[in-house]
């Protein structure tokens, strides 16, 4: 195999269990994002742009639905005979990855076939759009062992991320993953350029270490400071979103229908590639009201839709109002149905008269872990009733179906709202 400057590793084997029943079925790459995308779409695309043509994609939850949309990478022109992308699943490694770190130590021999200078590492569940070969060229021109991909984010969720503070030129002198008392804002990405030779060694020590994480930002970005290695912060000034909420998956969908978008999905020149399956040309009844919002391909619109992301293939009847939401493909809903900041999964019906995102004066937390700030969320597949009333933050999934819950004899957290299975 020929030499190639720079290896891409792709960290895609995670569930998102925070976004709750939008990942029971499918890993949190696979989540689907705005009128058409998939979130793996986005780090796949960047590599294209970037030229980035060697990958592999770390896969374990769930891996066949990403593998089978993935498939050999010609939707992201990715199909090469020299490189190409490569589909990594822990089942052909030795049983289950136990972190990022250890993902990366499983396939030496797949980075080695390319003898790389440098290895690229990459999350598969980001939003954002980013040229790799700046960073590159950073990593080269400061002589770094390894290079991090950098962000400012609000010190409120600093706690939330890596965490570094840095010299004047960007050397790393701390870093600290998810500190409970973070000392900057100073965020890392998920994305790391090391040198290839000096990363073996340190993948192999944590191999060693029994009580490691295995993991990059808690064992290995640590070990490297500790041990004298040169680290940089490469600071990106574009959008990026780590969507592994409730709340960042609906934040970032409402990015892309601002003036001007946080987000925008029609920059022909940086195309975010995605596999789409051909719909008939949308309908918009002349009953529609349409205000700021996308709608997607095939999608059949008689009522009113503010404020909102509806993928392809929706149909909404008449009367119904969406307001501040996400719909996801494939989805019915039926006459003056009324939703209020809601994420709807794919293939959801729902009855005449419902109405999800309700707010009236109770403050439902079904799983504020997942749900939380009054987004309701509906997973894929459900069938809500005529005339059901969902709380906001409240969160519904396929496995409360059989349950057939009745006002009255509901317990007082899921009060005043029932779910029948359609």
């Amino acid at each position: 195999m020929r030499q190639k400057e720079c290896v891409a590793m792709i960290l895609a084997g995670g569930r998102g269990e925070r976004l709750g029943a939008l990942t029971g079925s499918a890993a949190k790459p696979m989540v689907y994002f705005g009128d058409k995308h998939r979130i793996i779409d986005f780090t796949l695309s960047n590599c294209t742009h970037s030229g980035m043509d060697t990958l592999g994609v770390l896969t374990q939850y769930r891996p066949m639905e990403l593998h089978d949309y993935i498939d050999g990478g010609q939707t992201w022109h990715l199909n090469k005979n020299d490189g190409g992308v490569f589909l990594l699943p822990s089942s052909k490694s030795g049983g289950r990855y136990t972190g990022t770190a250890n993902a990366v130590y499983r396939n030496f021999s797949f980075i080695e076939r390319f003898h790389p200078e440098f290895v690229l590492i990459l999350s598969g569940d980001h939003i954002y759009k980013m040229d790799y070969r700046k960073m590159l060229d950073f990593h080269k021109k400061t002589d770094a062992d390894a290079t991090i991909a950098t962000v400012g984010v609000p010190m409120k969720d600093a706690s939330r991320f890596g965490i570094m503070k840095t010299a004047e030129n960007g050397l790393i002198t701390e870093f600290a993953e998810k500190p409970r008392g973070p000392k900057s804002n100073l965020a890392s990405m998920g994305i790391y350029i090391f040198k290839w030779r000096r990363l073996k060694k340190f993948l192999c020590a944590d191999d060693d270490n029994a009580r490691s994480q295995n993991d990059f930002g808690r064992n290995i970005i640590p070990m490297m400071l500790s041990a004298g290695e040169k680290l940089y912060a490469y600071k990106f000034d574009g959008y990026w979103r780590d969507v592994g909420t409730v709340q960042s998956l609906w934040e970032s969908n409402m990015d892309m229908i601002q003036e001007p978008p946080g987000l925008d999905l029609c920059d022909k020149k940086w195309e975010v590639f995605t596999k789409t399956h051909r719909c008939i040309p949308r309908c918009i009844s002349g009953q529609a009201r349409i205000v700021r919002s996308i709608i997607g391909e095939g999608c059949n619109v008689c009522g009113v839709v503010e404020n909102s992301v509806l993928s392809n293939c929706v149909g909404v009847g008449e009367g119904a109002q969406i307001v501040d939401s996400i719909v996801m493909p494939g989805v019915i809903i039926g006459k003056n149905v009324k939703i209020n900041k809601a994420i709807i999964g794919a293939n959801v019906s729902i009855g005449n008269n419902a109405e999800i995102g309700a707010d009236r004066g109770l403050d439902v937390f079904f799983d504020n872990a997942i749900c939380s700030r009054g987004i309701s969320l509906v997973g894929p597949g459900v069938s809500v009733g005529e005339s059901i009333k969902i709380d906001k933050n409240s969160h519904v999934d396929t496995s409360l179906l059989p349950q057939r819950y009745r006002a009255g004899v509901m317990s007082r957290e899921m009060a005043r709202w029932e779910l029948v299975h359609g």
